[in-house]
Parts: structure tokens; sequence; C-alpha cells
């Protein structure tokens, strides 16, 4: 089995993106991330699907009677056993990682993760989605987390950027300019 990483992991994303209807990639993402999660943390599925002592065949028999337990539609079940003919199923969580992205971007939402060291009320839960959406100009999906060391203020981390409005990381910020005089 090969590797796969960014470039390639976002053409077989592509790929995949190309081949369904938007409306349905929600539900067949949900499949995908299952069967991701499955080669990840199971050894003895891992080794079915990557092995080179099972036939193409078999491993397409085994992926077929996994989507029918799933439930899963019938573009699922295309697409893995096009990622197991190409050699690259057990690379699935990077690839699927990079749909999520680019369907968000397609559909103009990102995902974010706000932590701060209590429970928020709904009104700045709101605030903050409310600033998000303009600052990144698209509709925020927020979690929200917990983190009794931040003693105070919030992190936000949306994408690949972070803002750390924390007491603890402004104290960071403040020693490291004392540092640096």
């Amino acid at each position: 089995m090969r590797k796969v990483r960014g470039t390639k992991a976002k053409k077989y994303a592509k790929h995949f993106l190309s081949s369904v209807k938007v409306d349905e990639i929600p539900e067949i993402l949900t499949k995908l991330e299952k069967v991701a999660f499955l080669i990840k943390k199971e050894k003895k599925f891992r080794n079915i699907i990557a092995s080179p002592s099972f036939s193409d065949e078999e491993r397409v028999e085994v992926i077929s009677y996994l989507c029918e337990k799933l439930q899963a539609p019938e573009e699922v079940k295309k697409f893995l056993h096009f990622l197991s003919l190409e050699g690259v199923i057990t690379e699935l969580n990077e690839i699927v990682r990079y749909i999520n992205t680019l369907y968000l971007e397609a559909m103009k939402k990102a995902k974010g993760v706000v932590t701060s060291a209590v429970e928020l009320p709904e009104s700045i839960k709101q605030k903050i989605k409310d600033s998000l959406g303009i600052i990144t100009g698209k509709y925020v999906e927020l979690q929200y987390e917990i983190d009794p060391t931040l003693i105070g203020g919030m992190r936000v981390k949306v994408g690949s950027t972070m803002y750390d409005l924390s007491i603890k990381g402004q104290l960071g910020l403040l020693r490291d300019k004392l540092i640096k005089g």
C-alpha cells in the first residue's frame, strides 16, 4: 500500500467530490469517517484490506460487506473500491480530512473550537459566532470546550488560525516581549 500525503490526498478528495451530489456529501462523509476510523483502530481489518496476500476481488468483497452493514450509499462503496484498487485505502483518514476541508470551503463554511475557562452564556457564544463570520467571511460552526487552566479569556481556533485571547496566552506574549527587550 502506498502512502498518500498532501497533494495526492487532495487529488483523491477532489475525485470524490466530483463524483457525488453536493447535498449528499454530509451523509456520505459520515460513512467514510466511520470506515476511516475502523481502518485506523482495527489492525485485523487494516491488514485484510492492505495485505498483498489478499486479491483485489477479496478486498472488494470485504468492502462491499462492510458497506452493506453500514448501510452506506453506493457512492461510498464505489469510492472505497477505487481507493482499494489504487492501493491507498489505508490512507482514507487523510483523504477524508481533505474531502471535509474542500467541502467546507465550497460551502463557505468553517469549523472552529472555542476553549474557555468556564461555560459561556448563549449571548456570548452568538457574538463569537457572528464576529468569526465577519472575520472569515464564512458560516462558522463552533464546538465549545472548557479548560480551567486558561484562568480567564478564551482561545478560538478556526481552521489553522488560532486567536488566543486567554490570560495565559496574553501573559505568554508579555513574557516574550520582555525577554526580547
